[in-house]
């Protein structure tokens, strides 16, 4: 099975779409200019210079303004589904329109379920529910260990032939050094990334917020950096003894950034991710107990928020991941310490970033772009890009649109979201995966098209 076919993509209408004068903006292209382009066939059909283009029959013609962007769909590498078993918070049909609504074409999910994915059956019957309910590409990443226990690894060239793009056990650490190696040495002969959910529990155990000075004022039990960092630089140090392919995900402080970056140095085949929240906010949020604030790693310090900024910009992080983890109204509702860890993120990642990073100049528009599209090469699929002919993963943003982040509601089945009641900077009003339309936005540009 190639890589390609382990992605479960959508069948929907194929969309017949021209878009008129955009901002294309393609980094891997090196495309930054205002172009006409034409989808049609599930592909991208023609482009050329702003104004040249007429729409053919039947096809949607949108006339985009000097403010509106056009660009390569996104796509999450991190991302929790909840099925099967906690549709209560999330599903397949629901999660993924959440993704097309925040402008993703493409999405991995995690295996932290009830029960966990780590048998074959169970991921033959995801990924067929995903072809029945998707309207983004997904991909699964089955657990590591079975029942994400830490002791026995799952059947792994089993679930690899089933479609597996990987595998990990997110949620959780594999706090044992022997039990990782020995994936990593499983790894190698039947392939797939490793992605790593890096703390230590002997370090982190008890703990619900960030450990430092804000976690003392509150009375609240804390976690060190510690417990994340010192479980990188282990595991960077095993997998570059293996010669083993590695993915670090939700990184969320500078000591881990280090560790990323010595590793990658000495050659260790290492990628690594960061979430919108982990960029954007620190543990002085939780100063008002909101448990949308409450996530696994948890807000860290501003020394460590400005030094994951760095290393996206630099390319030590190599990807934007939302790690949307979605939770039931009344789980959330209780005193910060009995509320469980997680935000969503899928609605509002770009526009969070893009409000944040790039109108203040802490970050270039086309990195932003590049950051949030590379997760897909890293598991090893074909990245999204604007060129003739190449399968149509895109979305169209109004970047001088504002509003309240959820205003009108979440296609999320959960609101918890870190970012709710802010004011956000550009709105995705299109967008097109594997060349069907996934999301529209009925208004701005697109009201009368």
């Amino acid at each position: 099975m190639s890589a390609e076919q382990r992605l479960v993509r959508p069948e929907l209408p194929a969309a017949r779409v021209l878009v008129r004068g955009a901002r294309v903006l393609d980094p891997r292209e090196g495309l930054d200019d205002a172009l006409d382009v034409r989808v049609r066939d599930g592909v991208i059909a023609e482009i050329a210079p702003a104004g040249t283009l007429e729409p053919g029959d039947g096809e949607d013609a949108i006339d985009a303004g000097a403010s509106q962007l056009l660009a390569p769909a996104f796509f999450d590498p991190h991302v929790h589904l909840r099925t099967p078993g906690q549709e209560h918070k999330e599903d397949i049909a629901s999660g993924t329109l959440a993704a097309a609504a925040g402008g993703f074409a493409g999405v991995i999910a995690m295996p932290n379920t009830a029960p966990v994915l780590d048998s074959a059956p169970l991921l033959r019957s995801v990924r067929d529910a995903a072809a029945r309910e998707a309207h983004v590409a997904v991909g699964f990443l089955p657990a590591i260990t079975v029942g994400l226990q830490g002791e026995a690894l799952t059947e792994m060239a089993e679930l690899r032939e089933e479609g597996a793009l990987g595998f990990t056990d997110d949620g959780k650490p594999v706090r044992s050094a022997g039990v990782l190696r020995k994936a990593l040495q499983y790894q190698r002969l039947c392939g797939g990334v490793i992605a790593l959910h890096e703390e230590d529990p002997a370090l982190s155990r008890g703990g619900a917020m960030n450990e430092g000075e804000v976690s003392a004022a509150l009375g609240i039990a804390g976690i060190p950096t510690l417990a994340e960092s010192t479980m990188v630089a282990r595991d960077a140090a095993i997998a570059g003894y293996e010669d083993a392919r590695v993915h670090f995900q939700h990184l969320s402080c500078a000591a881990s950034v280090e560790a990323v970056a010595l590793a990658k140095e000495r050659g260790v085949r290492a990628s690594a991710e960061v979430t919108p929240h982990h960029l954007l906010l620190t543990d002085e949020a939780v100063r008002g107990l909101d448990t949308s604030m409450k996530m696994h790693p948890p807000l860290t310090r501003e020394s460590d928020r400005a030094a994951l900024v760095q290393a996206l910009r630099d390319g030590t992080i190599d990807c934007v991941a939302t790690d949307h983890a979605p939770h039931a109204r009344d789980e959330k509702e209780v005193p910060f310490e009995q509320a469980p860890m997680g935000t969503t993120g899928l609605e509002t990642a770009f526009a969070a970033l893009y409000t944040e990073l790039v109108l203040p100049g802490v970050i270039e528009l086309g990195i932003l772009v590049e950051r949030l599209t590379a997760g897909a090469e890293l598991f090893g699929l074909r990245g999204p890009r604007i060129a003739e002919g190449a399968p149509a993963d895109l979305t169209l943003i109004d970047l001088d649109a504002g509003y309240l982040a959820g205003e009108s509601g979440w296609r999320s089945r959960s609101q918890n979201c870190c970012f709710a009641g802010r004011e956000l900077r550009g709105r995705v009003l299109l967008t097109i995966a594997a060349g069907g339309l996934a999301h529209r936005e009925r208004s701005g540009a697109l009201a009368g098209a």
